[in-house]
């Protein structure tokens, strides 16, 4: 798979249009896929079971999309071999009074993974410089001192979740965030579908047709996103959403070789385990309660 296709290469400038959200690489169809897709769950499942017993990194994934393009599915099939002792995902709705009452970052340092295990953000902090952005009027219920906010607020939010991302980087987090590249067409297409069949109707919400009025204004806003906060340490990839089994394909295969770089390995014991290993193995050979 072409990884570097779908990466915003830190320091440059991106446009949206010059990604596709149909492209399925070298894959023609669900099922030429299927075996790369099923290969890298169990390599995951594998891989997280060393980062756990390793306990030194920690991975933290955060999907972004417009509604409908497939974050939950993503979520569920990507990770369904994982142990979920050694997994966690944060789902961020509207902030509560507890968290307006804190500044921006704070509800999502109280969720990052702990070492050794992964972190799953389905939306994130970035809202603050999407939703908040499309929508202004949203600030004033942040409470931020009125000099402060200022036409430069984007830039410094920028600068400060760049800030942010280094500091979990240096600190032993590997950091991969996805853009779920859905089309406004296969969004309506996923929408109507939601409304005309019964089992799907929950999934539905007129906010969601409400915010498609935006998408021009989300597009500008993602675009602004990827060109100032891709980083080496914490890099963007823009994953095609339209046909829902590459994108799960595609993110499984980034998040399989991000850990595979990571030379993970299990702990050595010291002398003095391998000393204690020895000694209970010894008891357990003398050891007839189970015989």
């Amino acid at each position: 798979m072409n990884k570097e296709r779908l990466l915003v290469p830190p320091g440059k400038t991106i446009k949206l249009k010059d990604f596709d959200p149909a492209y399925t690489g070298k894959f023609s169809s669900k099922e030429d896929a299927a075996g790369k897709l099923q290969s890298d769950i169990v390599k995951l499942a594998a891989l997280q079971d060393v980062l756990y017993a390793q306990d030194t990194y920690s991975l933290l994934l955060i999907f972004q999309a417009m509604d409908a393009a497939g974050k939950d599915g993503v979520i569920k099939h990507v990770m369904s071999g994982v142990n979920p002792q050694g997994c966690q995902v944060v789902s961020f709705k509207t902030p509560s009074a507890e968290e307006l009452a804190h500044d921006y970052l704070w509800r999502s340092m109280k969720q990052m993974p702990e070492r050794g295990r992964i972190g799953i953000f389905n939306r994130s902090y970035y809202e603050e410089v999407l939703v908040v952005r499309v929508h202004p009027e949203i600030l004033g219920n942040q409470r931020i001192p009125r000099q402060l906010v200022t036409k430069d607020i984007w830039k410094e939010r920028f600068e400060q979740i760049n800030a942010y991302e280094r500091y979990l980087s240096r600190n032993g987090t590997v950091i991969l965030k996805f853009f779920l590249n859905i089309s406004n067409g296969e969004q309506k297409k996923r929408f109507l579908e939601r409304i005309d069949t019964p089992e799907k109707n929950w999934k539905f919400s007129p906010a969601d047709v409400r915010e498609r009025a935006h998408w021009k204004e989300y597009m500008n806003a993602f675009e602004d996103v990827f060109n100032n906060t891709s980083t080496k340490w914490a890099p963007w990839h823009i994953i095609p959403a339209d046909r829902k089994w590459f994108t799960r394909t595609a993110v499984a295969d980034i998040i399989v070789t991000t850990l595979e770089s990571l030379d993970l390995r299990y702990p050595a014991p010291d002398p003095d385990h391998l000393k204690d290993l020895k000694e209970a193995r010894a008891a357990l050979e003398k050891d007839h309660l189970s015989s």
